[in-house]
């Protein structure tokens, strides 16, 4: 049989066997008690199975409150395990939302589990046929790019909200001049009435257009097109229209089907942003993990996918930001041709390109440096040109520090960004 299998942390005062297997019930054919129905038959061949329960030791008291077990009494502390359960599915379907609700939904409010996370999910190479792989992903981002053998450098627009189409058109103007690869507009500036994408893009891509004409280098444009399904839709349409290569959705405030229907609507590169995800992810014995994330919303087709950055100004551990790299790089199934190019961002510059560089473990990555570029002491060629250098001395095997005596842009760097 076909399976879904998920990965969980729980934690539980009730026995770990008994909770996982009303897990797996509660999440396939049954509820809290058996119904007329539910025989036999439909058990074996609709009921999730538990494979494994892996006891992890014991907590003086639970994490997180529950009702339930306010009324009924813990029979004593708190549990944890790694548990995996196995969804067949065709319960599910080619379904996303469905397979969502299937390894997460009610789970998270059963009485007497008192901490959940989801790890991971796997799908078998059946499952993963039935949905779309990425149409741009890492080649075909690279090749739109004509950027080979490094890390495409990229940049955000700031500042986040407040400009005029022009001003930014501008800046995109100054930026493509510069050198950088790719440019995205910032999560929170999507279509503002002092900047609507109506008039935006036109003007940005004007910009871009002039700036490949002088020196033969197309620039990656992500513009952030979050909106309701038919808007970002015409939205795509308009990026199509004007020559554009790229969009960038807010993932967890578009959804899965958002995110779904734009793929199926266009051919455009999807820049995954993930913001947000810290309310799914910071608690350790609450909410998804990154891996399970990122498996969903390939599924749906994305190119891209932010995984945050090491030793930025973000919450993210070197473990979490180096595990999330790994996964975009790794297929969803073996032999799947389905990676997806994660982007480094948050407080990112030259100095941290080796942090990323270890953390990947090759050149397929985006670094995305917004103040990195743009508040360099030498202006946004200089920004660029430190990133470059710091590559070249780090694939020389070089350290940066040896390799900043001779490179102005990369010392410059890292006396203004190291002192902060």
């Amino acid at each position: 049989m076909n399976c879904i299998v998920a990965e969980y942390l729980l934690e539980t005062p009730f026995p770990l066997a008994d909770v996982a297997a009303m897990m797996a019930g509660e999440q396939s054919s049954g509820t809290f008690v058996r119904v007329a129905g539910e025989t036999d038959e439909l058990r074996a061949r609709s009921a999730a199975e538990v494979l494994s329960i892996e006891e992890l030791g014991e907590l003086p008291a639970p994490t997180l409150a529950s009702a339930y077990i306010d009324r009924k009494g813990a029979p004593g502390p708190a549990k944890r395990a790694r548990v995996r359960i196995a969804f067949p599915t065709r319960n599910i379907g080619r379904n996303l939302p469905t397979l969502a609700a299937t390894v997460s939904g009610n789970l998270y409010d059963i009485g007497e589990i008192t901490g959940l996370k989801l790890l991971d999910i796997s799908v078998p190479a059946e499952y993963r046929a039935r949905f779309p792989i990425p149409v741009q992903g890492i080649s075909g981002t690279r090749a739109s790019l004509g950027v080979t053998g490094r890390p495409v450098f990229g940049t955000i627009i700031k500042p986040n909200v407040g400009m005029h189409p022009d001003a930014i058109a501008a800046l995109v103007g100054d930026l493509c001049a510069a050198g950088v690869d790719f440019i995205k507009d910032d999560e929170v500036c999507a279509n503002p009435d002092i900047a609507p994408l109506s008039k935006r893009v036109p003007l940005v891509m004007e910009a871009i257009k002039r700036a490949e004409d002088a020196s033969g280098r197309r620039v990656m444009m992500a513009f952030n097109i979050t909106d309701e399904v038919d808007a970002m839709r015409r939205h795509a349409d308009l990026v199509v229209a004007h020559g554009g290569t790229c969009v960038m959705a807010s993932l967890n405030w578009c959804g899965l089907s958002g995110i779904e229907s734009l793929r199926n609507h266009t051919d455009l590169a999807i820049h995954a942003h993930r913001n947000g995800f810290g309310a799914m992810s910071r608690h350790p014995a609450l909410g998804i993990a990154f891996p399970a994330y990122q498996a969903l919303f390939r599924l749906a087709g994305v190119d891209h996918m932010h995984v945050h950055g090491i030793g930025g100004k973000f919450v993210d551990s070197r473990d979490e930001v180096t595990e999330a790299a790994r996964a975009c790089l790794a297929p969803l199934t073996p032999g799947a041709d389905d990676r997806v190019m994660p982007a480094f961002s948050s407080g990112q510059w030259a100095g941290t390109l080796p942090s990323a560089m270890e953390a990947s473990q090759n050149e397929d990555f985006m670094f995305m440096c917004g103040g990195g570029i743009l508040a360099h002491p030498g202006g946004p060629s200089a920004g660029i040109a430190s990133l470059r250098e710091a590559y070249a001395a780090l694939a020389a095997g070089e350290d940066l520090a040896t390799a900043a005596k001779d490179h102005a842009a990369l010392a410059s760097a890292l006396d203004f960004f190291g002192a902060s």
